[in-house]
């Protein structure tokens, strides 16, 4: 299993090869960096903000420990003077940051680092690499649960994510953008979130019949009975599962619910909830899953499926349909003068940035605008908070139960043709005059034109 220990190496190589050159060629005036994704994946209008309390964390704590001096010494690439540097480095700049939870565009600057170059280029790899799956499973959750409404959604995950921290990951940042728990147990403990589970297809077939699996489970788990249905035909499992709720109703204890996972789901669970209820068990709810995402949901809801809640795993937990942000952190200033790139298709904007939000009266989003940070746009609110500053957390982080209903407040807010599983309608962001005649000027100094 992997450890957090010599979290300064995650980084790209080239990141240490320009922080010596940097070094050696005493180039160690401040930068700041903007970080933003450039254009959205198909079916996207909008993205959600996850992933800064790893990045805060990180950077508070980065430092190069013996053993990875020691690893980079027998690389062989390395002068003395620079790794007897990077012994006593850490990070010493100032964070503005996007808040978890909050929804975010194309083109806008969600993280600007400031720091001496050597600080802000070395961490640029670790910074990217959790903004954007964060973000990335964030955004996806986020339209799980707009196509199932009134509906719990939950993560089961876990076997499939792209390993141990992006599982746990998943986990938070799925739960951060609505839904109500998840599968991994571990993720429970982390960060406080509802767990959920019951039994797999392996319980059901290791007992001698299907009805005698579900009475040994009741038996264990009266207050948590959801049967797994769909082992070997799910009409039976469903007659089996009446008869067990009638038997528990006996008792005076209550069957909860019925899980289908493989078959045609839409036709399977009208036909168990017709089962149901013509035993008077209008109570018993009915979960979904089975290689589930958004356009399931969405096709269901408008379908009137009558699924109650749904268990939402793969697909969701690598972003099956868009598995990656064109996300990219560029410098925007050096040593007080704001820099740009000109590639092409890869302009970027220069110099330390502000985005601002415009609601109408009834508070619905109207429009965001990025401005040069010294900006003020009356009656608009200001997104990018100051996170650190020398180093250190600037203000205690929010709890993850407060970034969900942050999230949750603003998502109610977006009009509802962005937020479309398909097709969704532009969000309409701008650039103040100010930030555009930077930019034209930049651009003329380094004999381009943006």
């Amino acid at each position: 299993m992997e450890s957090d220990d010599q979290l300064a190496l995650l980084t790209d190589l080239y990141q240490l090869t320009m922080a010596q050159a940097y070094f050696q060629n005493a180039r160690m005036e401040p930068a700041t960096f903007s970080l933003f994704i450039r254009a959205y994946p198909p079916n996207r209008g909008y993205f959600v903000s996850a992933g800064l309390k790893d990045v805060v964390e990180f950077l508070e704590g980065f430092s190069f420990d013996s053993i990875s001096l020691d690893y980079l010494h027998s690389l062989g690439l390395f002068a003395d003077d620079f790794l007897d540097f990077l012994k006593n480095l850490r990070f010493s700049g100032e964070v503005w940051a996007l808040p978890e939870g909050r929804l975010f565009f194309k083109d806008e600057p969600v993280i600007e680092v400031t720091a001496p170059i050597v600080e802000a280029q070395i961490v640029e790899t670790f910074i990217i690499n959790q903004i954007n799956l964060q973000s990335l499973i964030a955004t996806k959750a986020s339209r799980c649960i707009h196509a199932a409404p009134g509906r719990a959604v939950v993560d089961f995950s876990l076997r499939r994510t792209h390993g141990i921290d992006a599982g746990m990951k998943v986990a938070r940042s799925s739960y951060l953008a609505g839904f109500a728990g998840t599968s991994n147990v571990r993720a429970g403990l982390r960060y406080g979130i509802p767990v959920v589970g019951t039994m797999a297809h392996s319980f059901v077939s290791s007992h001698e019949s299907e009805i005698d699996a579900f009475r040994s489970f009741v038996k264990s788990f009266p207050n948590n009975s959801i049967l797994l249905i769909d082992t070997y035909d799910t009409i039976a499992g469903a007659r089996n599962a009446v008869q067990v709720g009638q038997e528990m109703a006996a008792r005076g204890q209550r069957l909860q619910g019925v899980r289908i996972d493989s078959g045609d789901l839409a036709d399977l669970a009208r036909r168990v909830r017709k089962i149901f209820d013509a035993a008077d068990m209008k109570d018993v709810k009915i979960v979904g899953s089975g290689g589930l995402d958004e356009f399931d949901l969405a096709e269901f809801s408008a379908a009137h499926v009558p699924y109650d809640s749904y268990g939402v795993g793969t697909k969701m937990g690598v972003s099956a349909d868009a598995p990656w942000f064109d996300i990219a952190y560029k410098l925007v200033e050096y040593d007080g003068r704001p820099v740009l790139k000109l590639s092409t298709g890869k302009v970027s904007w220069p110099g330390k940035k502000q985005v601002y939000r415009l609601r109408d009266g009834e508070g619905r989003l109207t429009s965001d605008c990025v401005t040069r940070r010294e900006e003020n746009i009356p009656g608009a609110e200001p997104l990018l908070k100051k996170v650190m500053a020398q180093g250190k957390t600037a203000a205690p982080p929010p709890s993850l139960e407060e970034s969900r209903k942050l999230f949750q407040e603003e998502f109610s807010r977006l009009p509802e043709a962005v937020k479309s599983i398909r097709d969704p309608a532009p969000y309409k962001v701008e650039f103040s005059a100010a930030l555009k005649k930077l930019r034209e000027q930049v651009a003329r100094q380094a004999g381009g034109a943006a």
